[in-house]
């Protein structure tokens, strides 16, 4: 009865008696979640325009960021440095849809998911080849993010509020809600959901799909770059945060690998949810909690709603 207890009625005691604490959690874990939203907006819009899950984007975050941070230690100053890192992946989306995409037109999915996996190891043999293996730290103070932190007094108690994490936060939510409005209002955005549903029937009514394909890369690599600096802001940049963004994997199956706001509450979700369960049941459960909880909740979904939240749901008859 105590191991019950321990397991199911204290961490819910601990909240209503800490509720400074409880905010404090659940606030990291919406900046979590922001971030993983972001970098799940990556691979919906690669899976919207070819219907393939880019196993590369956790690398194109990686590589995105090293980019900024090698450009920056040759001596060129912060802002045209990213400028030039967005160059770099306007290029990179160039020269994958004309050296690689081009010429796999109407190939089956998994042809174009081994080409993800493909790129995703020659990614990480040119990153090292060029930058090295060894961890970066990001240029914050150069582009200007925030340092430092406000203290709030709440329910007698504090809650600390990292100015990073608010500048996150906020433009993690921007480029979302950017996002979301040009690929929905916009006539590309309307020729990016004629190519999800139909890529001969887009031909047919004269839609470029080479030239969608490279401007979905393209946002795919904008939005990578501001997760690569980002998360190497909270952190250093190196290669192992390319694990951190596999956990869009999650976030997609809850949201639906088709949904733009899937991918927001999705990453809202698994942010604030293994951010509860590692402080509130990490010591029941063995510690550890963040590393796996995103992947049960995903096993979860998948065996009762394997479309996620906002996915549509495939009917076939026979």
């Amino acid at each position: 009865m105590g191991l019950l207890f321990d397991i199911f009625i204290n961490p819910f005691v601990e909240m209503a008696s800490g509720l400074d604490f409880l905010l404090q959690v659940l606030w990291e874990g919406f900046v979590s979640g922001t971030l993983y939203a972001l970098i799940a907006l990556g691979f919906v819009l690669i899976f919207k325009a070819s219907g393939v899950f880019n196993f590369a984007q956790g690398i194109m975050v990686v590589f995105a960021a090293l980019t900024l941070v090698g450009l920056h230690a040759l001596g060129i100053p912060a802002f045209l440095a990213l400028i030039l890192a967005v160059a770099i992946m306007a290029l990179l989306a160039v020269t994958v849809e004309r050296v690689v995409l081009r010429h796999l037109v109407n190939q089956p999915d998994i042809i174009l998911f081994m080409v993800t996996i493909g790129l995703t190891y020659f990614l990480i043999g040119f990153g090292e080849l060029v930058f090295g293996g060894d961890p970066k730290s990001m240029i914050t103070e150069e582009l200007g993010l925030p340092t430092g932190s406000t203290v709030f007094d709440v329910f007698d108690g504090i809650v600390i509020l990292q100015h990073l994490d608010v500048a996150a936060a906020v433009i993690s939510a921007i480029m979302v809600a950017g996002l979301a409005v040009f690929f929905n209002k916009t006539r590309i955005g309307r020729a990016l959901r004629a190519v999800a549903d139909d890529h001969q029937a887009a031909l047919s009514v004269g839609i470029s799909l080479n030239q969608i394909w490279a401007i979905v890369w393209f946002a795919a690599g904008i939005v990578a770059l501001t997760t690569g600096i980002m998360w190497g802001a909270k952190s250093d940049v190196s290669f192992a945060l390319q694990i951190v963004a596999l956990k869009a994997l999650p976030v997609l199956i809850l949201g639906g690998f088709t949904s733009i706001p899937g991918a927001i509450v999705g990453g809202l979700i698994i942010g604030m949810g293994e951010k509860l369960f590692e402080v509130y049941w990490g010591g029941l459960l063995g510690g550890g909690v963040e590393g796996w909880f995103a992947y049960v909740i995903a096993l979860i979904f998948l065996l009762f709603r394997p479309q996620g939240l906002f996915g549509e749901k495939i009917i076939e008859r026979v």
